[in-house]
């Protein structure tokens, strides 16, 4: 055609007409078909209106672009059909009075062309707040679940984190989403164990003495901690193993069951002794024996008077009959049980109401030989 030709576009169909004045909806009733009123007209590419008449100056396009139906689905809602001569899905959804945004969901997508009926779901995106790291984030979204929402927010939830509502639950009802960033350590931690004693009896260490003859040494154990963190701070720490490094080693103490036969002179008077010990001594007589009345008798049987001595029941079980020399006092043999006096090693020495004389000091008592075959030991 001329320079001055009009060019008629109706859908697939293209006609090249004379230049004269006419309005679009002239043209295209003359050559195609009449404009509907939902149909679109573009002059050179910009919308027109129908009835707007042409004055032919230089080559003009004039396209017709016929409604079509599209049905809208929107979530909870019944479908919308409208006619629509939008020329994309984004377009036809403007015209139908949406406001669009980044993060709506449209399918198929915004810029899609429309040439047909055409059916489009069109989620619209909701304003969140998401606090996380101790700042509030909004986000827009139109994912169904909180996880999708974060997710396409690019605040996805990283290794143990959690959030408020969980990841797989509805986007909230009021917008608020809370993201705790979850960390854990593990920690190993050193563990010393207590060492027990043990008392045993030993030949090679001297009667009445002791020895240390394994030194204690503490155990040690590893212990496995697992610390659990929310948004930086402590809220639990766990035990999850422990092992066994080192078994505490006992202290052993041995006490001596070996007899040394010594001699000395006390007084004046030579003794060979297999037992030396210290002491606290009292003294009684038949009427002072601190009872209720005068006893003149033992518990060997042999009477009180100078030369027995009283000690507690379980050291007259084994030394009943045990000659013993106590310096200030003399020789005598143990015949009698008294009371004692508590936490100290005790001994009442013996004499007649005539000779009567008070003791209550500490002494060294000497247990004469020879030794006897069952020895009281340990004393305490």
């Amino acid at each position: 055609g001329s320079s001055d030709s009009l060019i008629l576009v109706d859908g697939s169909q293209i006609h090249y007409l004379p230049a004269r004045d006419a309005s679009p909806a002239a043209l295209a009733a003359s050559a195609t078909a009449a404009v509907g009123p939902a149909d679109g007209i573009l002059i050179n590419g910009q919308p027109a209106p129908p009835d707007q008449i042409l004055h032919a100056a230089g080559p003009m396009i004039v396209e017709v672009r016929r409604a079509v139906d599209l049905t809208l689905v929107t979530p909870g809602g019944t479908p919308q059909i409208f006619h629509t001569a939008a020329s994309t899905v984004g377009e036809a959804l403007r015209q139908a009075g949406w406001t669009l945004h980044l993060a709506d969901t449209i399918a198929p997508p915004a810029n899609t062309a429309i040439s047909g009926p055409l059916t489009v779901i069109y989620v619209p995106s909701r304003e969140l707040n998401v606090n996380v790291d101790g700042k509030t984030v909004t986000i827009g979204s139109a994912a169904a679940t909180t996880g999708a929402a974060l997710a396409g927010a690019g605040l996805p939830l990283l290794g143990l984190d959690t959030s408020r509502p969980g990841p797989a639950e509805p986007v909230p009802s009021d917008g608020q989403i809370q993201i705790t960033r979850v960390t854990e350590s593990v920690v190993l931690a050193q563990k010393s164990l207590p060492f027990g004693s043990e008392f045993i009896a030993s030949a090679e260490v001297e009667l009445d003495h002791q020895q240390v003859l394994q030194p204690g040494q503490p155990g040690l154990a590893v212990s496995r901690l697992r610390i659990r963190y929310e948004d930086g701070r402590e809220v639990s720490r766990q035990t999850e193993s422990e092992t066994l490094v080192r078994p505490p080693q006992s202290r052993v103490a041995g006490y001596g069951t070996k007899v040394v036969i010594r001699t000395t002179v006390v007084d004046g008077v030579r003794i060979e002794y297999w037992r030396a010990i210290q002491m606290f001594a009292t003294s009684y007589s038949p009427c002072r024996s601190a009872a209720d009345r005068c006893y003149p008798g033992t518990s060997s049987g042999k009477p009180v008077q100078k030369g027995v001595a009283a000690v507690v029941l379980r050291w007259y079980n084994y030394m009943q009959g045990q000659p013993i020399y106590v310096p200030g006092y003399g020789h005598a043999t143990i015949e009698d049980v008294g009371g004692g006096i508590p936490g100290k090693a005790w001994i009442d020495l013996g004499y007649s109401d005539s000779d009567w004389q008070e003791w209550g000091d500490w002494v060294t008592v000497y247990f004469l030989t020879p030794a006897p075959a069952s020895i009281l030991n340990p004393l305490n």
